[in-house]
């Protein structure tokens, strides 16, 4: 044998392929049989043009399901990949320090270093200016991140750089509320 399972001998012997097989059934099964707890409408600094579209967060029983579909992303800069984060501020006003300044700084209530935020979450990768993402965390629960921002910067995280990861500007923002 050439070291690959087939199908049936996977299925039985519990390993982790299995496994997320089986979580990924599950949480498809859970979000067909509720609506997301939050959302965000995400805009780029002029909502006719640029990055726009819909975050939507579910509160499952595994942790946040966070699904991201945006338009518009920008050609260029980091080779089509975004940084996604989501931040401490409430509103996406630009404050006089760059656009979407009141957004503030990465949620992070216990003072971790970068990458270890709670609002650090996987990058975008843009497709024709096309992203969509769904990932599932424990880092917090829905109620913690209502009435806070989701930002999309210009450059992909290097999930190094303190204090964020050289990321670059904001170049689109949500405000998540209850749905």
């Amino acid at each position: 044998m050439n070291g690959s399972m087939n199908r049936s001998e996977s299925m039985n012997t519990g390993d982790t392929m299995t496994t997320n097989a089986s979580m990924t059934r599950n949480i498809i099964g859970w979000t067909r049989k509720h609506l997301p707890d939050a959302v965000a409408r995400v805009t780029g600094r002029i909502s006719t043009s640029g990055p726009n579209g819909w975050i939507t967060l579910y509160q499952t029983p595994w942790g946040v399901l966070m699904v991201v579909d945006v338009q518009g992303l920008p050609d260029g800069g980091g080779a089509g990949i975004f940084a996604l984060h989501i931040h401490e501020g409430g509103s996406c006003a630009s404050a006089g320090a760059g656009p979407f300044s009141a957004a503030g700084e990465h949620y992070n209530p216990d003072g971790y270093q970068h990458p270890w935020h709670r609002g650090d979450l996987p990058p975008l990768f843009s497709c024709g200016g096309t992203a969509w993402l769904c990932v599932l965390t424990d880092r917090f629960g829905v109620e913690e991140v209502i009435d806070r921002t989701v930002v999309i910067h210009e450059n992909p995280d290097d999930f190094t750089s303190q204090p964020s990861g050289n990321a670059g500007e904001k170049i689109a923002c949500g405000v998540i509320k209850w749905r």
